[in-house]
């Protein structure tokens, strides 16, 4: 089989985008190119590696393999190219990280504060829910992966590194808010705004519900936290959220967290990646920033 490295990563591109294009461009190639490239990859094989249907591209499993096989290789030799930049006393390179929506109100701030130190480092930030998230760490497409419940199936490289404390939010008017220690049973008669069923803060608080035996009305069920404190303020019910979504304040934008018994339900941050993935020396130059920096903090 005569592939040669570039054309590896040329169809990594097509794998990563779906689109021969956006390959070719990311790459910086042309589309003919791109296209010719990726024909002789596949004759190479010996095998079709993607098939077009309609407008959009799909993988074969052969293909889906040969992205894994690639996918590896070019982390190695990207490992290998920063540990010679190490050597010559150089800080460059590309991070990939890829976090749940609900760390987007914290990561930011840490991925900067790390790009401050190492200007030469590009970064690439995936914010997507839970399931978006898992289906990257199974695929092992990025660097560090960044939840509050690592999938349990997997053999994991984790650490704890930040608390995640998960709060009960009503209209800022509401009674309730001004109270201390509120009884769970007196919230049997509101309704209740949860996020989608599978994210991480949904199923601390299922799992605290079903202990208690509680059965709370829920009204709606949404994709984001600022759609459930919109619909908190606007007096729809009662929410669940993280209190990082609150940027770590009582009171925010019409809401406020009510002092209900049991309430914050612990949770914690993860940084994980695959236990058997080998980080390359930028990789663990970031986490080592990210456990420094939140023990700064504390």
């Amino acid at each position: 089989m005569n592939v040669t490295f570039r054309q590896l990563r040329l169809f990594l591109a097509l794998a990563e985008t779906g689109s021969v294009s956006a390959a070719a461009k990311a790459m910086h190639v042309t589309q003919p190119t791109a296209s010719m490239q990726l024909k002789e990859v596949s004759q190479s094989v010996g095998l079709p590696i993607y098939e077009l249907v309609g407008k959009k591209i799909y993988l074969t499993d052969v293909g889906k393999e040969l992205a894994v096989t690639a996918r590896s290789m070019a982390q190695a030799w990207d490992a290998f190219q920063q540990n010679v930049d190490a050597a010559k006393g150089l800080s460059r390179g590309k991070l990939r990280v890829a976090v749940v929506s609900t760390a987007k109100y914290f990561m930011p701030h840490l991925i900067g504060s790390f790009c401050n130190k190492h200007p030469a480092i590009d970064v690439s930030l995936e914010i997507l829910n839970r399931d978006g998230v898992v289906q990257r760490l199974r695929e092992n497409l990025d660097d560090f992966y960044i939840m509050s419940m690592p999938p349990s199936d997997m053999d994991l490289g984790d650490e704890a590194f930040m608390p995640n404390p998960i709060v009960v939010i009503a209209p800022a008017s509401d009674p309730l808010a001004k109270r201390r220690a509120v009884p769970l049973n007196e919230l049997a008669q509101r309704r209740f705004i949860f996020r989608e069923k599978g994210s991480g803060t949904r199923m601390a608080a299922d799992h605290f519900f079903k202990t208690l035996k509680f059965r709370p009305d829920v009204r709606l069920e949404l994709g984001s936290n600022e759609a459930i404190k919109e619909s908190v303020a606007g007096g729809l019910g009662v929410g669940v959220v993280s209190l990082n979504a609150l940027h770590g304040h009582q009171k925010e934008n019409g809401v406020s967290v009510i002092d209900v018994v049991g309430f914050p339900l612990p949770s914690t941050w993860h940084i994980v990646h695959p236990a058997a993935k080998k980080l390359s020396p930028l990789a663990l130059a970031f986490k080592q920033h990210v456990l420094k920096e939140i023990s700064r903090r504390k």
